[in-house]
């Protein structure tokens, strides 16, 4: 059973709560311009700020810092300045659980942006050997209905900013003992490289294409070379189908790209993935062939969840081949992670891995994605707000079914 974090096993870090620091400006998510330009408003000299951004910038993030205080080399009063003008403090964790697999799922809640309210996401952390993964959120909510996601029953309620993005890479590297001279937290899976979070994944809640201004800015401050350091190889971004942006994706942020596929037909893609309605398959692969930087070792990964008696067929297999001719891919299948309320249920694993054998026999890579984190709905498609949370006494009930259902993955 999942089980979840105390508020006694969490750092004592400033965290971002309804009140006073709702109304101070935050300094995370501000490229070096616009940090900048902030500590000018304030009074800072002109020939103080190259240093004191860059200063500033160490602190948040190569050090870690959630406090103004803990900035050493920064004068006093400009840490008085900061404290008054400004913050830096992560969100507020609700809820931390952890899978029986090592998987972290974390409910955080944002203040009130303007006239708004505070809003939760979800944010989830794999590790493996090796590498260790951080799937993050981009909005709350979703609009884009896919009848297969559990997120896309969530109405969406806003994009998140450039700083609630950073925020939950900041804050898991908080958790994860990720930053100089902190502690791994007693009892935490990790994997054997010397970083906790080596992978980043725009795969969490929301499309982020339609947020796409907002997930810049945070993807290339965390690839920027003197701060997080992540490298765009990876850092990976998945839509839908956002064709426009895909152009821009590359040009401009220059990421990893991954398609939420799931059909190699319109009139079922219609079904599964209604952008496909706005933007078809024809449209969404010659997006793909045109990728900026698309090669053999660039390649895009195409995401296919697979759905028992729906798209599992081997005709389906030999189309998604024909469809994907000529552009360097790897393609995840995905076994359905099943959540309250959904009619679709997760092909057998035979069908799967003659699935799998096909693909693969046409010279492709073809992984089957471990489900992990089903037992606290931290798995693919599972993730959804509190505020949209089921209730105990179904969350009990679907645990109960997980857990009796696990031996099919046990043969893997």
């Amino acid at each position: 059973m999942a089980v979840t974090g105390t508020l006694a096993e969490r750092p004592q870090t400033p965290v971002m709560r309804s009140g006073s620091l709702t109304e101070k400006p935050s300094l995370v998510g501000l490229d070096r311009v616009a940090l900048g330009e902030a500590l000018r408003d304030k009074g800072v000299p002109d020939k103080q700020i190259k240093m004191r951004v860059a200063q500033i910038w160490n602190w948040i993030y190569v050090r870690g810092v959630s406090d103004f205080d803990h900035m050493a080399n920064v004068s006093k009063d400009m840490r008085e300045m900061l404290k008054t003008h400004f913050t830096i403090a992560r969100p507020e964790i609700v809820e931390e659980q952890v899978s029986n697999d090592g998987t972290r799922k974390w409910l955080l809640r944002f203040p009130p942006r303007g006239a708004g309210r505070p809003v939760e996401v979800e944010s989830v952390y794999i590790p493996e050997e090796g590498r260790g993964t951080l799937c993050i959120s981009s909005q709350v909510g979703c609009t884009l209905t896919c009848s297969f996601c559990h997120t896309g029953t969530q109405k969406l309620v806003r994009n998140l900013t450039a700083e609630e993005i950073l925020a939950q890479l900041l804050l898991a590297r908080d958790r994860l003992g990720d930053f100089p001279d902190r502690e791994i937290p007693v009892g935490t899976m990790m994997p054997s490289s010397d970083r906790k979070v080596t992978n980043v994944v725009m795969m969490g809640m929301g499309e982020p294409l339609y947020n796409f201004e907002e997930v810049k800015k945070a993807l290339l401050i965390a690839t920027d070379g003197d701060g997080l350091s992540l490298s765009k190889r990876r850092v990976t971004l998945s839509t839908s189908g956002v064709v426009p942006e895909i152009y821009r994706t590359g040009d401009e942020i220059g990421v990893m790209l991954a398609i939420s596929l799931h059909a190699v037909r319109d009139e079922l893609r219609d079904m599964l993935v209604p952008i496909n309605k706005k933007y078809p398959l024809r449209d969404l692969i010659e997006a793909c062939r045109n990728y900026p930087g698309l090669s053999n070792a660039r390649r895009i990964t195409f995401e296919y969840v697979m759905l028992k008696d729906v798209n599992d067929s081997l005709e389906d297999a030999k189309g998604l081949i024909q469809l994907l001719k000529g552009v360097p891919a790897k393609i995840n299948l995905i076994p359905f992670n099943p959540w309250p309320g959904t009619n679709y249920q997760c092909s057998d694993w035979a069908t799967i891995e003659k699935f799998a054998d096909f693909i693969n026999q046409a010279g492709y890579a073809s992984p089957i994605r471990t489900p992990r984190g089903r037992d606290i709905l931290a798995a693919c498609g599972q993730l959804k707000s509190e505020s949209e949370r089921m209730r105990k006494t179904e969350r009990m009930a679907f645990e109960a079914m997980m857990i009796a259902g696990h031996g099919e993955d046990d043969d893997d």
